[in-house]
């Protein structure tokens, strides 16, 4: 199969490029490369024959229409986004932009594709989205895929809105489509703005671990891998017009993560330990979520998928990974607003 990815430079994204590849599928790379995209991301791909890049914007039609005709991919998986949510309160517009209107002009442009080929029963649209989209949670219950949409800041917003575009282009237009919402990710190649990412490096250089308000807040963790092998099994086996919850079955307050990135650096690097004398509580986020947990019974019994990897392996494989790649990241500290504290506008 060939898939039209986009977004392919980023985290999410590159995993789900460097999985394909290794499963034998041939992929189309689409993707803008702002801040937060790599191109060593996929580095380990790059020379391989099922794969081709293309630099290019989601919401530039002709450049969509071109790309469609020219490598007449099977299926799309649409990952390319606008992420951090912290960016999304100091400059909503970025978000609205690429976030909806990149997804309206990719819907538009995977329709002609489609009709033209005289729709084809085997063509996907995958459009891979956030389990932000439902809100907070209390002290208990899940998300489920039937859970109403309740987004809470403007990046969540702005994935709600585009998972309602794919909802409306498969009902009004016959699109085949899957959604999938998924937990937060962590691993290999975060770009170092994110939770995880921060915790490592701030306590490899010894500089404080900002914590939000008491730490309190609770997140499902799925190990980014995990999620890239869940993707590619929506794509091939997901029913049309379905919607899959992807969770990490790993729940954890901020405060516990950041001590247990802590411990595992004080095996591994020694030198600073202990590390969690460096966290620090600060101000915390505006509206921010107390709790996402994910109910991940549907793609469980109808795909036969689970999440392989636990939070405390994934947590040392990433802390390695970030300990031997320095190469990776430090030119990534450079880049605009990385380092700073971002989303402080109330």
């Amino acid at each position: 199969m060939k898939l039209l990815v986009t977004g392919g430079a980023g985290f999410i994204g590159s995993a789900v490029v460097r999985r394909a590849i290794a499963d034998g599928h041939a992929v189309v790379n689409l993707d803008a490369l702002t801040y937060a995209a790599c191109l060593e991301n996929v580095a380990s791909v790059a020379d391989h024959p099922g794969y081709a890049f293309v630099q290019g914007d989601i919401r530039d039609g002709a450049l969509l229409a071109r790309v469609f005709s020219e490598h007449q991919p099977d299926a799309v998986m649409h990952l390319a986004a606008e992420s951090h949510v912290d960016r999304s309160i100091d400059g909503p517009g970025a978000f609205i932009e690429t976030n909806v209107l990149g997804t309206y002009a990719l819907l538009q442009a995977a329709r002609g594709y489609w009709e033209g080929r005289g729709r084809p029963d085997g063509f996907r649209f995958h459009h891979i989205s956030t389990d932000e989209v439902f809100g907070s949670l209390g002290p208990t219950g899940k998300f489920t895929e039937t859970t109403p949409y309740d987004p809470r800041s403007p990046y969540s917003a702005s994935k709600a809105s585009s998972d309602h575009l794919v909802r409306a282009w498969h009902e009004t237009y016959g699109l085949p489509v899957v959604l999938t919402n998924c937990s937060n990710n962590y691993g290999p190649f975060h770009f170092p703005e994110k939770l995880v990412p921060v915790v490592i490096l701030n306590a490899i250089h010894g500089r404080p671990i900002p914590v939000y308000g008491a730490g309190e807040n609770v997140r499902d963790w799925l190990y980014v891998e995990d999620h890239a092998e869940a993707l590619l099994l929506v794509l091939e086996k997901g029913r049309v017009g379905r919607s899959y919850n992807i969770g990490g079955e790993n729940e954890a307050k901020n405060i516990d993560l950041v001590r247990m990135i802590c411990a595992i650096l004080d095996e591994m690097r020694p030198e600073g330990a202990p590390h969690d004398r460096l966290i620090s509580f600060v101000a915390d986020r505006p509206g921010h979520d107390l709790r996402y947990a994910i109910d991940p019974a549907r793609i469980r019994e109808e795909l036969g998928w689970r999440p392989s990897v636990t939070l405390e392996e994934g947590l040392r494989r990433t802390v390695a990974w970030y300990l031997d790649n320095a190469a990776w990241w430090r030119p990534l500290l450079d880049r605009d607003g990385v380092g700073q504290r971002l989303g402080v506008t109330a």
